[in-house]
């Protein structure tokens, strides 16, 4: 029978990638037939991890009171010494590092994101808005830097010697997952921790409407989530992703910078790929993921041409791929794709482009009333019409299509916005900030009958005023 000293092992080796989940699993059932053996002996026996890694285990265990005769917390991981493990003990009385009591505040007043800027005090972003944490002390640089070296992995510590600025993911267990940038400045080292939450929502918990749901039944093809950082992408990809594995029988192949929500098997096979740990880049594991059987791929930011070309390709080869971009409009999400090529290469890529995309869902966050964030999505489906006007050059006649295709699911991100003021969620203010075309939606709002205290004249001269 496996004991809470074995179930630790498995965790961290798990999450460390020491062992492949399938041969642990494999292992451990082994262990139930072999009496007064540990899973720990039992992994160093098969050669599948070193003694010298199952001492830096013990040290996690030690910390949390589970040996206290073992040596003190060391890396969990195979790195050299110094680097830190990757995950952080549960509860307020075994908070490993410094930082994980900043990390435990920003979980308990729901802030989305943690700041960290040497001169200022640490600061949260609640509901969108940045707010200093009230009696936490002004940080100068070696301050931040003896902060975060703790939980800076050897290869990120590596890269921002060479850069200046490194991604990585960090977890306190019972908290969340962080996805973490650390960055020098004109101060010195800061930092940023965005939480990702440890569950993840369903479409049902973000009430994704049905035309998003049938992007996840699509047999191929290339679907897009887009909008600017932080308007929350990620968390729309991921319940995608959750609902093909509660609902299909395929494989599922994510490829991101770093890993942000973890999908454990349901119906589905799914292998996570971490930049840097995994693989070198996107395009690399793209290329490799068509060796890899997969029925869908997730490419967690398409930032560049070759990355661009090689989704494109993959979704023309029958497989259903998922991406990002940071655009704010469906049809400004196509001009950017295509733009991207050489002019020589950019009808070819037009060609391909209407034969594989198959929808587009641009969002943008907006504050809810009574606390909280709400999403405003503009929906695009691709009908035959669409590709067509996509192969030719008339994107300029996108936005029309939408507004006609509401049959279909289709919205305007303008109609999105006002159906959030007409249901009570959002401040007409807060949306009109958020609209594009913001002369038609304060029609949209008069036409409904809406009140909104909004002077398009002022709000003319104020914006000619800040761009002089």
């Amino acid at each position: 029978m496996l004991t809470a000293e074995d179930g630790f092992f498995a965790k961290v080796v798990t999450y460390n990638k020491l062992v492949d989940k399938g041969v642990l699993d494999a292992v451990m059932a082994e262990l139930d037939g072999v009496p007064g053996f540990t899973l720990r002996a039992l992994l160093i026996q098969k050669g599948l991890i070193t003694e010298r890694q199952a001492e830096r285990i013990d040290g996690l265990l030690a910390a949390q009171g589970a040996r206290p005769s073992a040596p003190a917390a060391e890396p969990a991981s195979g790195a050299p010494a110094g680097e830190a493990p990757s995950v952080a003990p549960a509860g307020e009385d075994s908070l490993r590092h410094p930082v994980d009591r900043l990390l435990k505040f920003m979980c308990d007043v729901k802030a989305s994101d943690l700041h960290l800027s040497a001169g200022n005090r640490p600061m949260v972003r609640v509901d969108g808005d940045m707010r200093v944490i009230e009696g936490a002390p002004s940080r100068d640089d070696a301050q931040n830097v003896k902060l975060l070296d703790p939980i800076l992995p050897q290869r990120n510590r590596e890269e921002f010697a060479r850069r200046n600025d490194t991604d990585f993911a960090y977890e306190l267990v019972g908290q969340g997952r962080f996805r973490v940038n650390v960055f020098r400045d004109r101060r010195g080292v800061g930092a940023v921790f965005r939480l990702i939450p440890s569950r993840v929502l369903t479409v049902e918990d973000l009430g994704l409407p049905e035309a998003v749901r049938r992007f996840c039944d699509l047999p191929k093809g290339l679907v897009l989530v887009t909008g600017p950082t932080g308007s929350g992408k990620s968390t729309t990809l991921a319940a995608m992703i959750d609902h093909i594995n509660r609902t299909e029988k395929c494989h599922i192949i994510t490829i991101e910078d770093p890993i942000e929500f973890t999908h454990e098997n349901r119906l589905c096979l799914v292998n996570q790929r971490e930049l840097g740990q995994h693989t070198d880049g996107f395009k690399d594991a793209l290329r490799a993921a068509l060796r890899e059987d997969p029925d869908i791929v997730l490419v967690g930011e398409m930032r560049d041409l070759e990355t661009t070309a090689t989704a494109i390709e993959t979704a023309e080869t029958g497989h259903l791929v998922f991406g990002t971009l940071h655009t704010s409009t469906a049809s400004s999400t196509v001009d950017r794709m295509i733009d991207q090529f050489p002019a020589g290469q950019q009808a070819q890529i037009r060609t391909m482009l209407s034969n594989s995309l198959k929808g587009v869902v641009s969002q943008t966050l907006l504050k809810r009333r009574g606390g909280g964030r709400v999403a405003a999505l503009e929906i695009l489906v691709v009908t035959p019409g669409i590709a067509h006007n996509i192969r030719e050059g008339k994107t300029h006649q996108v936005p029309s299509a939408i507004q006609t295709g509401g049959r279909l699911g289709m919205v305007e991100l303008n109609a999105s916005l006002l159906k959030l003021v007409v249901d009570g969620v959002v401040e007409p203010r807060e949306a009109f900030d958020a609209a594009l075309d913001k002369q038609e939606f304060l029609q949209r709002l008069e036409a409904a009958g809406v009140a909104h205290g909004i002077d398009p004249g002022a709000e003319a001269e104020e914006a000619a005023g800040r761009r002089r």
